[in-house]
């Protein structure tokens, strides 16, 4: 009898070679129009809104971030001043692929913030307002009907069909930290964790996409927000999330502000990209009290009313505090 050929193990060098990883670059470029959050997006083939992102070249590029502006800049014809590294995204299916059909790619993610609003002159790109996405998330005006109406029942429907009373307990504590119910605050800042515990229950159609849900009929309807692609929606809750946040100890809103603006466009600013509305009088005192702004001397009219000042932003802040940003004040309950 012929004698059986010996299967040579393979090293840990030639298993990562069957299975190559491919460095993406997503890029969340933010800006604001008309007191709306924008996000510039691409239009893709299957009639979903993606965020710019192509290869890293290392031969090309020599750094991540340099790299990111070179085909962001390619491709949309925009340059911006302000970029920082959000996270890495690399789970199994952000791009779904079947065997053999090319590498795992693994994507680092940038937060970009650009003043720059007008017609874009690249093709199938658009500002899209992040609202549009995460409808839940605007409570400028009101507690948003999509909250009561469709997510809380779906959520509280999620935890019933959990597997042991551990589950349904950890599965209940997020939708209350997540939504503020039952009396606890709305935290402005867990846009991705409310998008990861959405996506988790199977209620946003990337879970169909990934192979999460394998029914549609059992999603909402209408979907919960537009949907994206890969999880470039992920990407762009992780960019608002760090924004909303780091705008409370950092003077980041000023990289979306013009040279000189009133304290009403900064406050709609502040306001649109938290998605909170505030005190009047009390926001006027808290930028001017923490020293962040300085009045120009100058005037313009907006509307019948008085004229309103002209303000700039003091940039010797930042060597007079350690934390110069721009709080928010009382928070609200989902309830």
């Amino acid at each position: 009898m012929a004698k059986a050929a010996s299967i040579t193990p393979l090293t840990p060098a030639a298993q990562a070679m069957q299975h190559p990883v491919e460095i993406g670059l997503s890029a969340a470029i933010v800006s604001i129009a008309d007191d709306k959050p924008q996000v510039l997006v691409v239009h893709h083939p299957d009639s979903r809104d993606a965020l710019p992102f192509g290869p890293f070249d290392p031969l090309r590029h020599r750094t991540l971030e340099s790299g990111l502006r070179t085909w962001v800049k390619e491709q949309t014809y925009l340059e911006f001043e302000y970029a920082e590294q959000l996270y890495t995204f690399g789970d199994r299916g952000r791009h779904v692929q079947g065997p053999g059909e090319g590498s795992r790619v693994v994507s680092v993610g940038y937060l970009a913030l650009t003043r720059a609003t007008g017609e874009l002159k690249a093709p199938d790109t658009r500002w899209g307002e992040w609202y549009r996405y995460f409808p839940w998330e605007d409570w400028r005006s009101s507690k948003p009907e999509i909250i009561d109406a469709v997510i809380v029942p779906a959520l509280r429907a999620f935890v019933k069909k959990s597997n042991d009373s551990h589950q349904a307990d950890q599965r209940r504590s997020r939708v209350r930290i997540c939504f503020g119910l039952d009396g606890l605050h709305w935290d402005e800042e867990r846009v991705l964790e409310r998008y990861e515990l959405l996506y988790e229950a199977g209620l946003v159609d990337e879970a169909l996409h990934d192979g999460r849900v394998q029914d549609k009929a059992a999603m909402p309807h209408p979907a919960l927000g537009f949907t994206m692609a890969f999880d470039h929606r992920r990407i762009l809750a992780t960019a608002i999330s760090r924004l909303r946040g780091k705008m409370k100890y950092r003077p980041v809103v000023f990289e979306l502000m013009p040279a000189t603006f009133t304290l009403l466009d900064l406050q709609k600013t502040v306001e649109a990209i938290s998605g909170n509305q505030l005190h009047k009088q009390n926001f006027r005192r808290l930028v001017e009290g923490q020293g962040l702004v300085e009045g120009t001397g100058k005037f313009t009219r907006t509307g019948r009313g008085r004229p309103a000042e002209l303000f700039r932003f003091r940039r010797e802040v930042l060597g007079e505090r350690r934390a110069p940003g721009v709080r928010l004040g009382a928070r609200r309950t989902g309830v």
